[in-house]
């Protein structure tokens, strides 16, 4: 079930990004989420945002010690469902 919610929490983060303009710190990710049915505190989301910048999916920046990501090509492609990345959940097609 863990796996499960991470991965979504992880597609609902990048989708999110491509909404806010390709970027967005991250208290307006965590409401991103929450909105989205996930309360999840703001260590997980830097958690998240670590893990998809390992990934090559978010580039991030430490101002004044708040994180602001920025998606990249790849994680365009996974947000949109163009390519798909084992720990992010497949979006699906929207019609």
């Amino acid at each position: 079930m863990r796996d499960m919610l991470d991965q979504d929490q992880r597609l609902v983060i990048l989708r999110s990004l491509t909404e806010c303009g390709d970027s967005a710190n991250e208290s307006i990710l965590q409401a991103c989420l929450q909105t989205y049915g996930h309360r999840v505190s703001r260590d997980v989301v830097r958690t998240h945002l670590a893990w998809l910048r390992e990934q090559g999916l978010v580039s991030l920046t430490d101002v004044s010690g708040c994180y602001v990501a920025e998606i990249t090509g790849r994680g365009e492609d996974v947000a949109s469902g163009l390519s798909t990345v084992p720990g992010v959940k497949k979006p699906r097609a929207r019609g």
